[in-house]
């Protein structure tokens, strides 16, 4: 069945699916989930790879935290799904802290060469006759950040040596692993699009050296990359900035043709952020402040808040209309504001306000589309940070951005002291920038590519500057306690995702497995923080998800949520009834949780459950994931 919405976006007309009887064989729940939740007591981890979740466990049970995990993980997936992220790319997370009750935020984002003007910049895009920033060759690097990323965390909350942190990724690299099907079909684009770019993609990334890419079940090695992850667990984080690897990246780019230098790697810093919120009927939302986009979900929540969503219906004409509204308000206001804070000045309190989302709202027509949205003024007590003659006028139809074409990870993990961690990672578009050095064994981001060429841009591509930045990690706490972990993958349809999965919960009672499964819609048009401008309204397959009490969500291809719940034995709905409430569980290792398949069993023991949900795409960028732990119960 079909549904057709007018006044909904600059297009007009919305298409969905409709899923709610797509397993008519469902016993409880909602028919349209995947599956049953997944509960476990002593720890979880959820991954779009379940070798790299397995990864993960492995680490809990010798005993290390939540942050080991999380680096063991993405690691893993860093060896295992190039096509989405690794080493060369950048990094985020929220962390929650059982012990002391506190989030920490880490913007673990690189920033551009500093021997590369603007003006340079602007000389070399005219050789290659273009006015934006290409995705591949030497102009959207910027230095990688993960592994300063990876070592802040492991110095603050790791329990283990950082070389055992490593040692899985370094034994699967050495070894080999299967490819799974999606990650091969991704990895098959690889030779056409990175064939006339300097160094080493194909010695590293084909089996054969000519081009030949892992096909479905093909083993894989990656003994360079083995060889780069040994030297960083062996001398830490100053082995990839300050070493040996520094000194080969900085050859290789004076050699071809690159911009980056080992001063840059030299001075380069992770920043230690304090997460911003907003509260949503009850629940405190935490996102990261710019240079991500996460302030995004908290100005989409505000707006929101005005609305009686669940009398409106979940994905009524009404409750549709409402939020892409919304959505176009909020992304005028992300298009002008949203950069570097160290290059620019960004109002994030007065943007977060309750009182300005009072005066956005007004825009929102019930019964038009807004076909053009100008950003927050002085007069809606929000100082403007650049002229709003940077503005497009009109949004063309139709016009592809490159900002919502970015692959992604996304993993949660939480461990039996109730520590939890949400963390995002990425190259960007794809594999990256197609810049691989030999003997190194991992490509460059891209992420550059987003930066704007306006000059007076918040956003305007300059030396030693972070550009603006998609991937955001997100957390849930309530009434003073972690509630939800969270996060989705997919470019500029994260702030997107981040509201309708917590939407699906809070306003329409889904719990974790349907507020993933449900399908989502994606609204493309908009100005852009690349100074670009398009219109499309797009709806997503349903997405994947995760919890424990607190939730870890992932998007595009997955949603990842791990949430920290007290069993209720008398209602009948667990996930419904949880609340987060996250005791200290006893001090064994082994973990307990049902499996991928099965229906939701309650662990006996502590009260304290986990509820894991994840489902891979066919159609998103994400590998076959799921979210599992050891002995599943049959």
């Amino acid at each position: 069945m079909r549904k057709f919405i007018r006044s909904i976006s600059t297009l007009g007309i919305l298409f969905i699916t409709n899923a709610d009887h797509a397993q008519i064989d469902r016993i409880t729940g909602k028919n349209f989930a995947t599956r049953s939740e997944v509960l476990a007591q002593h720890g979880m981890v959820c991954t779009s790879v379940p070798a790299a979740t397995q990864v993960g466990l492995e680490i809990l049970k010798r005993g290390g935290s939540a942050v080991d995990a999380a680096i063991a993980a993405n690691a893993t997936l860093g060896l295992m799904e190039p096509v989405s992220n690794g080493i060369g790319g950048d990094l985020f997370a929220i962390v929650y802290s059982a012990r002391e009750n506190k989030l920490y935020g880490i913007n673990g984002s690189g920033r551009s060469p500093l021997s590369l003007s603007y003006e340079q910049m602007k000389a070399e895009l005219a050789k290659l006759h273009r006015e934006t920033i290409p995705p591949t060759g030497m102009l959207p690097i910027s230095v990688p950040g993960t592994v300063d990323a990876w070592a802040e965390l492991h110095k603050k909350f790791g329990k283990l040596k950082f070389s055992d942190d490593l040692a899985p990724a370094i034994h699967y690299a050495e070894e080999g692993f299967p490819v799974t099907d999606l990650i091969a079909y991704y990895w098959a684009f690889g030779p056409r699009l990175y064939k006339d770019l300097p160094g080493a993609f194909f010695q590293t990334y084909t089996l054969d050296g000519k081009g030949r890419t892992p096909a479905k079940g093909d083993i894989f090695k990656n003994p360079a990359l083995a060889k780069t992850l040994g030297l960083i667990g062996e001398k830490g984080r100053d082995a990839f900035y300050k070493g040996e690897i520094a000194d080969k990246i900085d050859n290789f780019m004076r050699t071809n043709g690159g911009f980056l230098r080992k001063a840059d790697f030299e001075k380069h810093t992770s920043t230690w952020v304090e997460p911003v919120s907003t509260n949503y009927r009850g629940y405190d939302v935490f996102e990261l402040p710019p240079n991500g986009q996460g302030i995004a979900t908290l100005q989409m929540l505000n707006l929101l808040e005005g609305f009686d969503l669940r009398a409106m219906g979940r994905n009524s004409p009404d409750t549709l209309h409402t939020m892409i509204e919304a959505k176009k308000i909020v992304w005028a206001d992300r298009a002008k504001f949203y950069a570097d804070p160290a290059f620019a000045k960004i109002p994030v309190t007065q943007l977060i306000s309750k009182q300005y989302a009072a005066e956005r709202r007004k825009l929102i027509d019930p019964n038009r589309a807004a076909k053009i949205v100008s950003p927050g003024s002085a007069e809606a007590g929000v100082s403007p940070a650049n002229p709003t003659g940077s503005q497009p006028a009109r949004l063309p139809l139709l016009a592809r951005n490159v900002i919502d074409d970015g692959d992604t990870i996304y993993l949660c993990t939480a461990d039996d002291e109730g520590n939890l961690v949400s963390l995002i990672q990425s190259n960007y578009r794809g594999m990256g920038s197609g810049i691989v050095v030999p003997g190194l064994g991992f490509m460059f981001q891209d992420r550059g590519e987003l930066f704007s060429m306006e000059p007076q841009h918040a956003n305007a591509y300059a030396p030693g500057k972070r550009p603006f930045h998609t991937i955001i990690p997100g957390f849930v706490m309530k009434d003073g306690k972690p509630w939800e972990a969270f996060g989705v993958m997919g470019g500029g349809m994260q702030p997107q995702g981040h509201v309708q999965v917590l939407t699906n919960q809070i306003d329409f009672g889904l719990n974790v497995q349907e507020a993933g499964d449900a399908s989502r819609w994606q609204h493309e048009g908009d100005n852009e923080p690349t100074g670009g401008s398009r219109a499309v309204f797009r709806t997503r397959p349903r997405a994947n998800c995760a919890r424990k009490g607190t939730t870890c969500a992932s998007m595009s291809a997955a949603t990842a949520v791990i949430r920290p719940s007290k069993w209720k034995r008398t209602t009948s709905n667990a996930s419904t009834s949880a609340r987060a409430n996250h005791a200290k569980t006893a001090k064994r290792r082994d973990i307990d949780v049902s499996s991928p398949i099965s229906g939701r069993r309650r662990v006996s023991g502590s009260r304290t459950h986990l509820v894991c949900w994840r489902r891979c795409l066919s159609a998103s960028k994400s590998s076959d994931g799921e979210c599992t732990s050891e002995n599943p119960l049959s």
